[in-house]
């Protein structure tokens, strides 16, 4: 029988099947933070259960992460409070912890791909709904519960129904100043944001297979916002390259021999999906959204949609925007590059290609916000950091900052912010804020002219 990608690394890690029933899948890497396992290791205290396998565990401080001097004691309670608990729960249990100074912290989903911890053919999971990110390895990763945090600790492993499969293939090549964030937008414009309910993706076609590693990492961030259990990409000469050499990557002969079975993980010619979908690249130009859920998005240069919908109707006034309105030249107070969906380095470069010579508007107020201290550590080797201090733009240190606004980084109610992260819900960035999500090209332009700008036509020879 012909297998998915899917299909192969799903069935290579079934530990036990029950007639007609759910599987148990055993899991690979299991990453954890601050905010999602303190119930799971409370859990574990109350059944008197050990972690069973704690070397297949990583931890991290990202969440409650201040950005601005992480060296001194955290101010926030809740946050100080979070924090020594993982810290605690991670010396009690013997497991890996990337503390917040650590010269390998970072978001969870930044930091275990740039380590090489993030493998091709792996299962990994997190109490976190972007954990699909690291399916651009071609890896089965997903998001779990709270529950699911416990019931990994304990086992290794989780009882699960397989998801269905869905392939969306995207060929021909992109047009310029179009990044990964755009396809995906438009993707998620296109199909809703339940189109992948109860579905795992593959991603395919010539886009994806001339995508860098972060590119592809950014379109299974967001495969989530699709309600996908996950996304994920089959691994190539690209992937290899990527991984070769990293911290906890293979070395030598072993490095080989995984390499001989990555390349065996692709998707079988003639191999059935339960639903596929297919997209032209050229159709695709530099998009943002202007409602409250990421499937409402537009390409920069169309107007608002005027249909007849309560949910529309209910985000636009949220939004303060009104039907068939053109977002060009709405002025916007916040601009933020960050979030697991793009504060890598790849996103920082085409920042600083941007704004080299430029100055920010006075009305901005522009946060970058890197990933993690290595992304932060090279973006000061490469001397970004000093073209964006030129240009009047702030660099933070490494967090999930105003993407989510657990921390001090929160846009003020009512204020309009355009956001490289994954969510456009209401508050999502603070009680009251605007969200309007673009890649990392949109919102230096943005930054640099106050308001949203087109930058399909003169744009096109600068970057």
């Amino acid at each position: 029988m012909k297998k998915t990608l899917f299909d192969k690394v799903w069935d290579s890690h079934v530990v036990d099947s029950i007639p007609n029933g759910p599987q148990i899948l055993y899991i690979d890497k299991h990453l954890i933070h601050e905010v999602t396992s303190p119930q799971a290791f409370n859990e574990l205290k109350r059944r008197n259960i050990p972690v069973f396998r704690p070397k297949q565990i990583v931890a991290t401080a990202d969440h409650n992460t201040p950005t601005e001097n992480q060296h001194l004691p955290i101010k926030d309670a809740l946050s100080r409070n979070q924090l020594e608990k993982l810290q605690q729960n991670c010396d009690e249990h013997n497991i890996e912890l990337y503390a917040l100074g650590h010269e390998y912290n970072g978001i969870v989903h930044v930091m275990a791909p740039e380590l090489g911890i993030t493998q091709p053919g792996m299962t990994l999971v997190c109490g976190d709904s972007h954990t699909s990110t690291h399916g651009a390895f071609g890896a089965i990763a997903f998001g779990i519960g709270t529950s699911q945090v416990a019931q990994v600790f304990a086992s290794q492993s989780l009882l699960l129904k397989k998801p269905k499969k869905m392939r969306i293939t995207v060929n021909g090549s992109l047009r310029k100043n179009v990044l990964s964030k755009d396809v995906i937008l438009y993707i998620i414009s296109k199909l809703g944001t339940d189109s992948g309910t109860e579905h795992f993706i593959e991603f395919a076609g010539e886009v994806f297979e001339n995508m860098s590693m972060e590119g592809r990492m950014t379109v299974c961030n967001m495969s989530i916002e699709m309600g996908a259990r996950g996304g994920m990409i089959a691994p190539d000469e690209t992937t290899f390259a990527y991984v070769a050499g990293r911290k906890f990557a293979p070395k030598g002969a072993d490095f080989d021999t995984k390499i001989a079975h990555w390349k065996t993980l692709k998707t079988d010619a003639s191999a059935e999906f339960d639903i596929e979908y297919t997209f032209d690249a050229s159709d695709i130009t530099p998009m943002i959204t202007f409602g409250t859920n990421p499937g409402m998005g537009i390409q920069l240069t169309e107007n608002i949609p005027t249909g007849k919908d309560v949910n529309l109707e209910k985000s636009l006034e949220y939004m303060n925007f009104e039907k068939g309105a053109s977002l060009l030249g709405q002025k916007v107070n916040y601009v933020f590059i960050g979030s697991c969906t793009n504060s890598r380095i790849e996103d920082f470069r085409v920042v600083a290609d941007y704004v080299k010579g430029k100055q920010k508007a006075s009305n901005i107020n522009a946060w970058l916000v890197p990933g993690s201290q290595l992304v932060a550590k090279q973006i000061k080797e490469e001397g970004l950091d000093e073209i964006f201090e030129a240009s009047g733009f702030k660099l933070r240190q490494p967090g999930c900052s105003a993407c989510l606004a657990m921390n001090d980084d929160k846009i003020p109610d009512g204020e309009y912010c355009v956001s490289t992260s994954n969510r456009n819900f209401e508050g999502r960035q603070g009680q009251g804020s605007r969200t309007l999500l673009a890649s990392p090209l949109v919102a230096a332009a943005t930054a640099i002219a106050g308001k949203i700008v087109d930058i399909t036509i003169p744009v096109l020879e600068e970057v």
